[in-house]
């Protein structure tokens, strides 16, 4: 059992945030869209007295708790965007949004972080500094953290915490690593500019579609001959066009797909390599190709020393915390990362279904565990931060 009984909800409590969330879900929001989400995560805010920060945010809220002791000043942040989905799950509380829909578990974030936010509040007198909550917009498309951090919002903080839903780790158990945890997601669009001509006659054009083929298998060689064995990345192309009829060759052929890595470095040397290896083949068959970069967040990547202070809070709160496998997946949480020391976790919602698939849900259950342990880890990082440490 948890340390002290004081961080979990009462059963009312965790009532309440069932119902939050389940709000939520009943009306998602696209990213940059949350007009109304940020309205009711204010109310919900406000009425517990929690005092809402005056930021330039078209959408998302920054709130604070705590501040009536001197001390540091510590984030813990949600996610609060839907994704263009339509729900499958059949649940009475699905979304009533045709094509949208929570498939990745952002209300179960909210809402456990405005649980969070409650707990931190009946022991705000006890706080010594302060604690910002930061419910963002944007996540799925990488540009909510951005924007973020562009009202202000790390101003004077020392340390930022967050995490995301994990269907395939049981309720209870949360995965806490050092260092790389989520994946830099890049994508692209290539266009190759080829000759058109009659496809009984070859010679006469400049075939784009041979090209492109060629691209797509000289990209393969990047992984397995430019990155060390030791390192990872990934290269997927997952869409090819070409071409208006059976019997004509096309101009241009247009390849879109993404890159996985876990390492900046690794990360700047794919990129890299991937436009010569694009130039090179366009060049070799004649053609011309352009590259455009879809630039995603960087590598999730968490300080030691909050990997250490997260896995004591697990454990005083009484749950397990173990070391998880790493998840090609993107995150812009990895944005405050380059700003601030930073801990992101997965937590253990026994789930179905992976992230954005249509019939995702997850187990309200671990929104307790949630709330106990990121009030526990809340009041340690003050503490951590308070007497002086620091991150690795």
């Amino acid at each position: 059992m948890p340390s002290d009984a004081v961080r979990i909800p009462s059963a009312a409590g965790v009532d309440r945030l069932i119902e939050i969330r389940r709000e939520l879900h009943r009306f998602p929001e696209l990213s940059g869209e949350e007009h109304e989400t940020t309205r009711r995560i204010r109310g919900w805010l406000s009425e517990a007295g929690i005092r809402i920060l005056d930021l330039p945010l078209a959408t998302g809220v920054v709130a604070e708790v705590g501040g009536l002791q001197p001390g540091p000043v510590i984030a813990l942040r949600a996610d609060i965007d839907a994704l263009p989905v339509q729900e499958e799950t059949g649940l009475p509380f699905a979304s009533e949004i045709e094509g949208r829909m929570h498939a990745c578990g952002h209300d179960f974030h909210t809402a456990a972080l405005i649980g969070t936010a409650y707990a931190l509040k009946a022991r705000e007198d006890r706080l010594r500094g302060t604690i910002r909550l930061i419910f963002q917009p944007a996540e799925e498309k990488a540009k909510g953290a951005k924007q973020v951090i562009g009202s202000g919002a790390l101003e004077g903080v020392q340390a930022i915490f967050g995490m995301h839903n994990k269907p395939d780790l049981p309720v209870g158990t949360i995965g806490i690593k050092e260092g790389p945890l989520m994946a830099a997601a890049d994508g692209f669009v290539v266009e190759v500019a080829g000759k058109g001509s009659h496809a009984a006659v070859p010679e006469a054009g400049l075939d784009p579609i041979v090209t492109a083929s060629h691209i797509i298998t000289a990209l393969q060689s990047v992984v397995s001959r430019n990155i060390s064995s030791l390192s990872s990345a990934v290269i997927s192309v997952t869409k090819l066009h070409s071409g208006t009829a059976w019997n004509v060759i096309p101009e241009q052929a247009l390849l879109e797909g993404t890159i996985r890595t876990f390492d900046q470095q690794v990360r700047e040397q794919v990129l890299a390599r991937f436009e010569h290896v694009v130039r090179g083949v366009a060049e070799a068959f004649g053609t011309t190709a352009a590259v455009r970069w879809i630039e995603g967040p960087p590598p999730v990547d968490n300080d030691p020393a909050l990997a250490e202070l997260g896995t004591a809070a697990a454990e005083a709160a009484g749950y397990r915390a173990i070391v998880p496998v790493p998840s090609p997946a993107g995150e812009d949480f990895a944005v405050y990362q380059q700003a601030v020391p930073g801990l992101f976790v997965f937590m253990g919602t026994n789930g179905k279904q992976e992230w954005h698939h249509p019939a995702f849900d997850l187990d309200e259950n671990a929104l307790p565990v949630s709330v106990a342990f990121f009030t526990q880890l809340a009041e340690d990082a003050l503490a951590h931060f308070g007497r002086g440490g620091a991150s690795k």
